[in-house]
């Protein structure tokens, strides 16, 4: 495909990770934070603008559209996805800001002294000579999954553009809360009504990605009793200590910073306590679904062994699946996965095929009977404050879903 310009996309995604959809786990409602439903109303509006005339977000800020088909053909209905949330693992207000980069270090805060470092981030030197779009130091970017947000809808915006581009009906969907699990919640994927999707939700320029992590969160409450430490012997028992021996009981090298490809791991995302009451969260992850049951199986038999220490409300813990590995759904229908990378080889874009370490919308969405895999959106470090996106990745995912619409109506 010929390297099309896309003028509104820098610009859109701008516009979207300016507002702050951090999700908040700790709030049950859907979305969890009001800067979601404020995304998704202005997105509907968008919408409009551009011509979907029946974008709509429901109460619980999903936001579905269609593009009809304009093909003489029967066709296949096909979607592309996305989220609106970003991580609760840093700072969702964003200072973004564009530079053309040299191949050295980025200096993101120079009064914070904050350095997007080309030593320790190394892939960032690949894109010397290209526009980036990076933080402000003090918080992430957004990337993941704004700018598949904007790729999909610049995508659609191109299409009404020119209507001399045969395809078939095509589904949008944006999704709140991906980043706490909860992504899939309230999807409904009859109303969707695809035959597959893809999610744009995928890191660097190429990754193209059909297996995931089985996924569950841990949260463990530990109960202690507070005696003036000056007479405590025999009597107190300290919550936060427990914490710390639970802690101290899983494998020390079975954690993110220790493993990689298609190992598993224990990631503690939060402690907080006193010696009353203390609590650890957990996430755990593996590809395979027996190392998983036996990752879950591990935290219970710490919980049992405590408990008959200690006694049994000393010790509490509450497991929760929260996806699973999308690679059984996929399988039996790979050739949306061949489509999706023939589209990349034909926009000059070598298929990186590699496990998520991670979960997606996509991986539940395959369980409820819509096969998702996830295609790449071009950002990097997400989650952080060095996550930074270069606009050159941005445009090849936009003609990268252009062209699987392509493929699509060629083939059917």
């Amino acid at each position: 495909m010929e390297k099309i310009n896309f003028p509104t996309l820098k610009e859109r995604f701008l516009k979207y990770v300016s507002f702050d959809t951090q999700s908040d786990e700790n709030n049950p409602a859907t979305p969890s934070s009001e800067g979601q439903y404020v995304l998704a109303k202005e997105i509907v509006k968008e919408l409009h603008q551009i011509g979907l005339t029946d974008a709509e977000v429901d109460a619980n800020g999903y936001v579905m559209a269609t593009l009809p088909s304009n093909s003489s053909k029967k066709l296949p209905v096909i979607g592309f996805i996305a989220h609106l949330d970003t991580s609760p693992d840093a700072p969702g207000k964003t200072m973004p800001k564009a530079v053309y980069y040299d191949g050295t270090d980025i200096v993101l805060n120079e009064s914070l002294q904050i350095i997007l470092s080309a030593q320790l981030f190394p892939e960032i030197k690949q894109y010397a000579g290209q526009e980036l779009i990076v933080t402000d130091g003090t918080s992430l970017l957004g990337a993941d999954d704004k700018a598949g947000v904007a790729e999909i809808i610049t995508a659609m915006e191109y299409l009404l553009a020119h209507p001399e581009i045969p395809h078939g009906t095509i589904r949008i969907g944006f999704t709140p809360d991906e980043e706490i699990g909860r992504g899939a919640d309230h999807f409904d994927v009859k109303k969707f009504g695809a035959d597959w999707a893809y999610t744009v939700d995928g890191g660097e320029i190429g990754e193209l990605e059909y297996e995931n992590f089985n996924g569950a969160s841990a949260k463990i409450i530990f109960t202690g009793r507070s005696v003036h430490p000056g007479s405590a012997k025999g009597k107190m028992i300290n919550a936060a200590t427990l914490a710390r021996e639970f802690a101290g009981l899983l494998p020390p090298n079975e954690t993110p910073e220790h493993t990689e490809g298609r190992e598993g791991f224990y990631h503690l995302t939060k402690m907080e306590g006193t010696v009353e009451e203390s609590s650890l969260n957990y996430i755990i992850r593996d590809h395979d679904r027996l190392r998983f049951e036996q990752r879950k199986r591990k935290m219970q038999e710490i919980c049992s062994s405590m408990q008959q220490k200690y006694g049994e409300n000393a010790v509490q813990l509450v497991l929760k699946d929260q996806y699973y590995n999308m690679l059984e759904k996929i399988e039996p229908v790979k050739y949306i996965v061949d489509i999706a990378g023939e589209a990349m080889r034909n926009c000059g874009i070598t298929p990186k095929i590699k496990p998520i370490r991670g979960g997606s919308d996509g991986a539940r969405l395959s369980y409820e009977g819509l096969p998702c895999p996830n295609i790449f959106t071009g950002g990097h470090n997400s989650h952080g404050r060095f996550e930074f996106v270069p606009v050159p990745s941005m445009e090849a995912a936009v003609r990268v879903i252009l062209e699987i619409c392509k493929i699509v109506e060629e083939r059917s």
